[in-house]
């Protein structure tokens, strides 16, 4: 190998693209590339295909008290009649759908409005909820949810000796 097969070095990347990387195409082209480097994640670019959302989906917090577990949930503007809970195999599912259509007539137009949303939770149980022993309350916009204990089923540990 002479000195002058050395010398020769790989083109960078700027020297490797076509000359129609500048200018409105060259942004399309990026903003193209963009687009498919982002693929399943939320968009940042100017082609933004992401799915506006019907209803954000609300915010759960639990809480053991010793006898039992407390599940929250904050659910303005809906009723107990637009949530409905059950349960299967150990997950407990919150689901709820909001309509409301509204429609004012007043001096020569007409107002019409309308709203929909629905959302979906589902929380695994521990292993000691007693999936008989559930109750739920809903009041100004508040679920809460006891789950009972079974102690039956409480999780049991024991040492386990190392052999030498």
């Amino acid at each position: 190998m002479n000195d002058a097969t050395k010398a020769v070095a790989k083109p960078t990347t700027a020297a490797r693209m076509p000359a129609f990387d500048v200018g409105p195409v060259g942004w399309l082209r990026s903003e193209i590339d963009r687009l498919f480097e982002d693929f399943g994640r939320p968009s940042r670019s100017a082609f933004n295909f992401a799915m506006p959302k019907a209803m954000p989906v609300p915010a759960l917090e639990m809480a053991d008290d010793g006898k039992a577990y407390k599940l929250t949930a904050e659910l303005p503007g809906l009723t107990e009649k637009d949530v409905e809970i059950s349960i299967a195999d150990g997950v407990l599912s919150i689901t709820g759908e909001k309509k409301e259509e509204t429609e004012r007539k007043e001096e020569g137009y007409l107002l019409s409005e309308r709203r929909y949303g629905s959302f979906s939770r589902q929380v695994a149980l521990p292993q000691d909820a007693d999936e008989g022993a559930i109750s739920a309350k809903f009041k100004n916009g508040i679920l809460s949810i006891a789950i009972g204990k079974n102690e039956a089923a409480k999780p049991q540990s024991r040492k386990i000796a190392i052999e030498a």
